[in-house]
């Protein structure tokens, strides 16, 4: 019998993802359907993305799993009228398209570059940064995006922290857990990068008391999710040179209103949630993978915890 996928994800994305999902159907030995135009009650997968998800499953009778198109997953997590397993993706090209803007940034900010890149004064002020080693930086969120981004910036020397909710082993990563952790890793943090879900427990934990304890001058970058951060405590801090600089991706509303004072701040750059796209061509054999091992009454990969939110 033809396995029936509902693509339920944004329609603009639907001719992108088109070809590559077939092709991963087939090269995995399912015989599918992929289509925006499935009857919901006739579905036996639904490919959702971020935004434009179902709030109510009731409709898919049928249903055996959902998967995302995206690593957010707090659309999916706490909707009582989802019953069947949720899967977030995790795939090979989205991974690496964290990595690169995270690392392009975290080197940005060690190498002080926007000094050169602003600099309209003919001024000559050489500043010679210190080597990678004698900076810490911090990662908090070590599920798969934060331990690539960790390795990454790992292999390039710096003195890397790394925070999450239970214990990891990341060589060449001082790994700390828990809230008396959480003080650890941010302690003289000269740059942190945020790699968080979205939960009850991670919303605001970027506030006055944690930006308190980083390095005096430092620097955020947010490529997780916009409510980690409580947007009054960091302006705050970044008028007083408690924190020099922020990079931001993600916010509390998208788009970032055009009166939003992380707009004309000098010491932050707002990028429109680029960090990383889920690609097509990669995300689609991890799609089949998925859906193959459900059809063989394996566990699928990359599952949703609905107690934790992610």
């Amino acid at each position: 019998m033809t396995v029936q996928v509902l693509f339920a994800g944004r329609p603009a994305l639907w001719d992108s993802y088109a070809a590559p999902l077939q092709t991963a159907m087939t090269a995995a030995g399912l015989d599918a359907l992929v289509s925006p135009d499935i009857d919901p009650a006739q579905a036996d997968y639904l490919l959702v993305g971020a935004k434009g998800a179902p709030t109510d499953y009731r409709p898919f009778s049928r249903l055996k799993a959902v998967q995302t198109l995206s690593a957010g997953v707090e659309h999916l997590a706490g909707n009582p009228t989802l019953t069947v397993p949720a899967a977030r993706l995790v795939d090979p090209g989205l991974t690496q398209g964290m990595v690169e803007w995270c690392v392009g940034h975290v080197l940005r900010h060690h190498l002080g570059m926007d000094a050169q890149i602003k600099n309209t004064g003919a001024n000559w002020a050489p500043q010679v940064p210190p080597l990678a080693w004698h900076r810490k930086v911090t990662v908090l969120g070590l599920g798969a995006l934060g331990q690539a981004v960790a390795s990454a910036l790992v292999a390039l020397g710096f003195d890397l922290h790394g925070w999450s909710r239970s214990p990891k082993s990341i060589e060449g990563v001082a790994c700390h857990h828990g809230a008396d952790g959480l003080t650890q890793a941010l302690e003289g943090a000269e740059i942190t990068v945020l790699l968080l879900p979205k939960t009850d427990e991670t919303e605001n934990i970027i506030n006055a008391e944690t930006l308190a304890s980083m390095a005096r001058g430092s620097v955020v970058i947010n490529p997780g999710r916009g409510p980690l951060i409580d947007d009054d405590a960091l302006l705050a801090a970044l008028e007083t040179g408690q924190i020099g600089q922020a990079t931001l991706d993600v916010f509390r509303i998208e788009p970032l209103p055009e009166d939003h004072p992380y707009w004309a701040h000098p010491n932050v750059t707002v990028t429109p949630h680029i960090a990383s796209e889920t690609r097509p061509e990669t995300a689609a054999s991890v799609v089949a993978e998925n859906i193959r091992r459900c059809e063989a009454g394996l566990p699928m990969l990359y599952l949703v915890d609905r107690a934790r939110g992610y």
